[in-house]
C-alpha cells in the first residue's frame, strides 16, 4: 500500500517554501527567498516539486499550510491556495501556525518566538508557561518573562524547516476533525481587509 503523500507549504515570510512527506520521509523540499512575488511563484514551485517526484496533484492525500502569524499578504496567499487545492482535489487542508511549526522539535517546556518587527515578537509557550496561546508582546518582556518562568527559548527557523514541520504536523492532524485553514492575525490594525472584496469560497 502506498504511503500517504502530504504537501506542506508556507509563504508567511519572505519566502516560498514547500515540503513533500511520504509516510515518515521528506522526499522533496524546496525553498526560495523572495520579498515579493509569492502569489506568482507558489503554484509553479509546487508543480515543479511534484513533477520532479513523478507525481501529480491527484496523488496527494493531505495539504498542510502555514497560517501565520507573519506577513499578512503572504499568509493570505498560502491559505487561499490551500483551500482552493483542497476543494478541487477533495482532500483535507490543515492549517498550521508558524509557532506550532517552530516548536515542532523544540524542548519542553519552551517559548517559541517569531519576530513581529517594531520591537515586538509573536510568542507561544509549549509544555507549560503563562502564554499557551499565540500572543503579541514586546520582545524584551517576552524574554524576561521566559527567564523568570524557566522556559527555554526557541527563535528563528529556516524556510525549509518551517515547511517540513508544517507537513509533519498536518500528517498527524489529518485523521482528526480540523477547521478549514484561516489566517492567524495577531495585529488587527494591520490586518484590515483590502479595498476589493476577496473571492468567495463556496462550501
Amino acid at each position: 500500500m502506498r504511503d500517504r503523500m502530504i504537501l506542506g507549504f508556507d509563504t508567511s515570510a519572505a519566502h516560498c517554501a514547500a515540503a513533500l512527506l511520504s509516510g515518515d520521509e521528506i522526499v522533496a523540499l524546496r525553498a526560495e527567498e523572495m520579498g515579493r512575488g509569492q502569489a506568482e511563484r507558489l503554484m509553479p514551485l509546487l508543480e515543479e516539486m511534484l513533477a520532479e517526484q513523478g507525481i501529480g496533484w491527484r496523488d496527494l492525500s493531505v495539504i498542510g499550510v502555514g497560517i501565520g502569524p507573519g506577513n499578512f499578504t503572504g499568509v493570505r496567499i498560502a491559505v487561499a491556495a490551500a483551500r482552493g487545492l483542497a476543494l478541487s482535489l477533495k482532500i483535507p487542508a490543515i492549517g498550521v501556525s508558524s509557532l506550532d511549526a517552530l516548536a515542532e522539535d523544540g524542548p519542553r517546556p519552551m517559548r517559541a518566538l517569531l519576530d513581529a518587527r517594531r520591537g515586538d515578537v509573536y510568542v507561544q509557550d509549549f509544555g507549560g508557561g503563562p502564554r499557551p496561546s499565540p500572543d503579541l508582546v514586546p520582545r524584551d518582556e517576552a524574554i524576561a518573562e521566559a527567564a523568570a518562568e524557566g522556559l527555554d527559548i526557541v527563535e528563528g527557523v529556516s524556510a525549509e524547516a518551517l515547511a517540513t514541520a508544517i507537513a509533519r504536523i498536518a500528517a498527524r492532524r489529518a485523521d482528526t476533525q480540523q477547521p478549514r485553514p484561516a489566517p492567524l492575525y495577531l495585529r488587527s490594525a494591520d490586518a484590515a481587509p483590502p479595498a476589493d472584496p476577496p473571492p468567495r469560497i463556496l462550501d
